[in-house]
């Protein structure tokens, strides 16, 4: 592939749930689980086509569309506390996704910005990565989505990683800013940021929901730096 379609970066702007991290099978599907749970006493189940839509979705928001779309009798925070229990039981197991350690520590080794954007709140952000501070604490800063007062709408709006962004020292030009993600719309606000996005899709997800990101591969073990005028991983 030719490296002159993409353009040099500076600074890299991570994702979490799906791309760095899985519980169980897998950090999205364990969302669909813990929805139908809740779906399935009402006769409705929580499908791919509910889950495209809402992935990158704030918290709050992710309870009020499910709500909406599946017609539930439920109030938005009624949904959410029945679904955080759920959470609380399953987001301390969560695993690092292939390639996500060794891809952050070579940033780091090359002395490249980076930082964490993701909708999680505060909480499920604690739940999900405390096995794993070692690894998180690499990270420039982190912008929480779910409880920055900072990201007014979530995604697909660019909000999180104009945030991000701006919280690097040297306030980087978006342009200059590499998102790495799995979700269809965080590769939308990425977009709208007026960013360079890697798409890391879920296996799963419908070919459909898939709209031009910068590149796409199947693993962050694959990612080859220098296509952006990054260092090699091999040097």
């Amino acid at each position: 592939m030719s490296t002159n379609q993409f353009k040099d970066v500076t600074h890299c702007i991570f994702d979490m749930d799906g791309l760095l991290l899985k519980i169980s099978t897998d950090t999205e599907k364990l969302y669909s689980d813990a929805f139908n749970r809740i779906t399935n006493r009402y006769g409705k189940t929580f499908t791919w086509e509910h889950k495209a839509k809402i992935m990158g979705f704030k918290t709050t928001a992710v309870a009020e569309a499910v709500v909406e779309m599946l017609s539930l009798p439920l109030t938005t925070e009624e949904f959410q506390n029945q679904v955080v229990k759920i959470y609380q039981e399953i987001f301390p197991s969560a695993e690092l996704m292939p390639g996500a350690e060794s891809l952050l520590r070579y940033l780091k080794r090359n002395n490249i910005p980076f930082a964490l954007a993701t909708s999680s709140s505060r909480e499920n952000y604690e739940l999900k990565t405390q096995r794993w501070r070692e690894v998180f604490d690499l990270f420039h800063h982190k912008v929480l989505g779910g409880s920055d007062p900072e990201v007014i709408h979530g995604k697909p709006a660019p909000d999180i990683f104009l945030v991000a962004a701006k919280r690097f020292p040297d306030d980087p030009d978006p342009s200059k800013c590499l998102v790495f993600e799995d979700a269809p719309n965080g590769v939308k606000a990425a977009q709208s940021a007026g960013m360079q996005v890697v798409m890391v899709p879920d296996p799963m997800l419908p070919k459909q929901y898939i709209e031009n990101p910068t590149l796409i591969i199947n693993s962050l073990e694959e990612f080859k730096p220098e296509m952006f005028g990054l260092p090699s991983r091999n040097t």
